[in-house]
């Protein structure tokens, strides 16, 4: 008998097992919750990225970023001094981080290892959405305000260009096997087309009937790019025409979107408490498969694709206080929410 007899029982166990757990969102809804990680602390959050090779979770949260290993589901450290920090973008190959921090108009570059900044360069007004391309080794800043990208060459830490845009950048995503990046322009309710060796905007892609474009994730496979909506839709778009294919309704208040190459299910997160899961049943056909209930002010998230597990924001939340729109964050109510087809503890 085989020395490695056991491994390969439990690994196909395991296997199996997802098999089944799949086959049942196949069928109907599957996502549920599986856990919740305590952060404690204060203060608000935005953007979540998961390193699935290193098993780490980076939330923003007030003036930092905390790190969550995912192997333990625990805070194990802390990128501290990021100002308006709205997320990271991780460089495994190079050990490094991008902290977009949009108060002080400036990119931090931290080492993943020690957690330490090694410098901070300036970008345009407010920071907000930030990817790595992995081929040309670069990291886009999306600035907000400055209606604008700045593109850092990774290693060097030097800006190399910056990037006029139609208007105001929110989410994007990079496909490096055709040379683009590709930005939702919220207010403009369109998506541009960046070309990453010349830096330009080749073309700006209407959505309609989407409105308002925040989350955005992607299909390289099959070249759909998904649009989470503000006026309550989720939009499939085929990235090789520009032109949108499909969609269907989602929840109210939308911030994220995540793509599961593993399982062909994409999922749109909104602040009225819900994760729409919906799945590509072709190319012109995108089907609702779930509605999962997180919690109300849950709105963005990420996805592990290694376990398939995703990941929410929350915490409780007060009235306001006079003279503000936003709900009071109850202090040390901070957590990440995790959802997934399992029944993982």
């Amino acid at each position: 008998m085989s020395l490695d007899f056991p491994f390969r029982v439990r690994a196909f166990s395991s296997s199996l097992a997802f098999f089944l757990a799949f086959a049942s969102a196949q069928a109907g809804p599957a996502y549920h919750l599986i856990k919740e990680i305590p952060v404690g602390g204060q203060g608000g959050w935005d953007y979540l990225s998961v390193d699935s090779a290193a098993a780490r979770l980076y939330v923003s949260h007030a003036t930092s970023v905390v790190v969550i290993d995912l192997r333990a589901d625990k805070v194990v450290g802390e990128i501290t001094n990021t100002p308006g920090v709205h997320g990271l973008a991780a460089a495994p190959e190079l050990g490094r981080g991008f902290v977009s921090c949009g108060r002080e108009d400036k990119v931090a570059i931290v080492d993943l290892k020690t957690l330490q900044t090694l410098s901070k360069v300036g970008t345009g007004k407010n920071p907000d959405g930030m990817l790595y391309e992995p081929l040309r080794r670069e990291a886009y800043l999306f600035n907000g305000r400055g209606s604008s990208a700045t593109v850092i060459d990774a290693v060097s830490g030097k800006v190399v260009a910056t990037i006029p845009l139609a208007g105001k950048p929110e989410f994007a995503q990079a496909d490096s096997r055709a040379g683009r990046v590709y930005v939702n322009i919220e207010d403009k309710n369109e998506v541009s087309v960046i070309d990453t060796q010349s830096h330009a905007v080749l073309q700006h892609w209407p959505i309609a009937p989407g409105e308002e474009p925040s989350g955005m994730a992607f299909d390289q496979k099959n070249h759909r790019l998904f649009l989470g909506c503000g006026n309550k839709l989720m939009a499939m778009l085929d990235s090789g025409i520009g032109r949108v294919v499909a969609t269907v309704p989602i929840g109210d208040g939308v911030d994220a979107n995540s793509f599961d190459p593993g399982t062909g299910l994409v999922f749109a997160s909104c602040s009225d408490g819900t994760v729409t899961v919906a799945r590509e049943d072709g190319p012109e056909k995108l089907t609702v498969v779930q509605t999962l209930k997180t919690e109300r002010g849950a709105r963005t998230m990420t996805i592990d694709p290694r376990t398939h597990r995703i990941y929410l924001a929350s915490a409780k939340t007060e009235a306001p206080d006079p003279g503000e729109r936003r709900p009071r964050i109850v202090s040390g109510s901070f957590k990440i929410l995790v959802y997934g087809l399992d029944g993982g503890k």
